[in-house]
């Protein structure tokens, strides 16, 4: 499985972004898919995920309530919708595959995207 991640860009806070996460490969739709991101300096850190159906989800407490995780198997494309963004959400965020179920550490996938970067400016 190769992935794309897109969609990053400058924001005010505030502001909305949607990220997009284009995969190839056939087996896709069996796949969880989640997104990680890494501030300078920072370790990567995890921010949400989809299972393969998308009937299960799980977001870090941060994100909770402002970011949306969601996928369309069809286009084989998992999607990362940030609202309310903060200046705190700046980071290069990846796009991970895994065959395990919701997982919130790396090692879970297998798969992962170059990165897309996402700056929220104050």
């Amino acid at each position: 499985v190769q992935l794309q991640a897109s969609g990053g860009g400058l924001v005010q806070a505030g502001g909305s972004l949607r990220l997009s996460c284009a995969a190839s490969g056939r087996t896709f739709s069996s796949y969880t898919v989640g997104w990680f991101r890494q501030a300078p300096g920072k370790e990567r850190e995890f921010v949400a995920a989809i299972n393969w159906s998308g009937v299960s989800t799980g977001y870090t407490d941060s994100v909770k309530g402002r970011f949306t995780i969601s996928r369309d198997n069809a286009k084989n494309t998992v999607y990362l919708k940030m609202n309310s963004l903060k200046p705190e959400d700046t980071a290069v965020y990846y796009c991970a595959a895994g065959m395990k179920s919701i997982v919130v550490v790396i090692t879970g996938y297998t798969y992962w995207g170059q990165g897309t970067q996402v700056t929220v400016s104050s």
